[in-house]
């Protein structure tokens, strides 16, 4: 065969286009994988190399669990479906009074008041294990002004990141509602007075959280007629109290005979020492005994169509 002829074969590789485009796949994904070292050995600790992030830099990127799967968004928590739960009665144009949810499912409602003890633990707690609870700050608890909560232990962390403290409990998808401004016994104030408490509180936690709260909870409990004027005046919707409060150690003091939980309970903890441990051991045990944590807002909304 002659030199001419030979040329005018086409080679192996033209001959084997499929072989030659998995070899040319091969040597390019080689030489990224080789780029992706190298930017990743020339990033400092603890950042992200460019060659890792793809589209353009403006883009966010979808966050996904450590599977691979898109994390969950929104708010945390059990929502109801439809048609379980039962409206609250209202008795007027002043906001309900409501002590647990309406519903036959297996769900209760963690709620917390005041805002002394800051307990980092607290917070990892709540964003990493997406746990739907809602806070009621107190601005004297928040900002440290006066004597703690030591019912749980000596404290430790009480004011220590004051707002800023209430804002990572926000951004953990925390909703932060109304406790007034010093704790006062309601019942023991004219309407005047009960105002400047409550819709001072409600202007102090939209300046510092960014939303204003519709949801109030009287100070021991107690309240009168003058309380729920006041309170609608000052944009809360809805009063919330309790059936049950979760005592040192985690542990639950009930207002029933019974002495157990039910469908719809709405617990009360406080930001007391050790709150982190005793968290921790609430949860388990609400969980062990098959019952859910729900979403209130969520509920609420479900029970107080507008």
């Amino acid at each position: 065969m002659t030199s001419a002829s030979r040329a005018a074969l086409p080679s192996r590789a033209e001959q084997q286009p499929g072989a030659a485009r998995r070899v040319g796949r091969r040597l390019a994904g080689a030489a990224g994988a080789l780029a992706v070292a190298l930017v990743s050995a020339c990033s400092p600790a603890g950042t992200t190399g460019a060659a890792e992030t793809s589209g353009s830099p403006s883009t966010t990127a979808t966050p996904t669990s450590t599977l691979g799967t898109p994390a969950p968004q929104g708010p945390p928590g059990a929502r109801p479906r439809k048609g379980e739960v039962r409206p609250i009665g209202r008795t007027g144009p002043l906001p309900p009074v409501i002590s647990s949810i309406p519903t036959k499912r297996k769900v209760v409602f963690l709620t917390i008041d005041d805002g002394w003890e800051q307990d980092p633990g607290f917070v990892r707690q709540v964003r990493d294990q997406r746990i739907p609870i809602t806070a009621f700050a107190m601005r004297d608890a928040v900002e440290a002004k006066g004597t703690p909560d030591e019912s749980g232990g000596p404290a430790r962390y009480v004011g220590a990141g004051k707002w800023g403290y209430f804002r990572q409990l926000r951004d953990a998808g925390v909703p932060v509602e109304n406790h007034t401004l010093t704790h006062p016994n309601l019942r023991l104030l004219g309407y005047d007075a009960q105002r400047r408490e409550i819709c001072g509180s409600a202007q102090l936690v939209k300046k510092e959280l960014g939303t204003r709260p519709t949801l109030f909870r009287p100070p021991f409990g107690n309240y009168n007629t003058d309380t729920l004027k006041a309170a609608k005046s000052c944009g809360v919707s809805s009063i919330l109290l309790w059936t049950a409060t979760v005592q040192p150690g985690g542990k639950i003091a009930y207002q029933v005979p019974d002495k157990k939980l039910r469908p719809g309970d709405i617990l009360l903890l406080h930001f007391r020492p050790n709150l982190a441990r005793d968290f921790r051991i609430l949860v388990a045990k609400i969980k062990r005994r098959g019952y859910e944590l729900g979403n209130l807002q969520a509920y609420l909304d479900a029970a107080t169509p507008r």
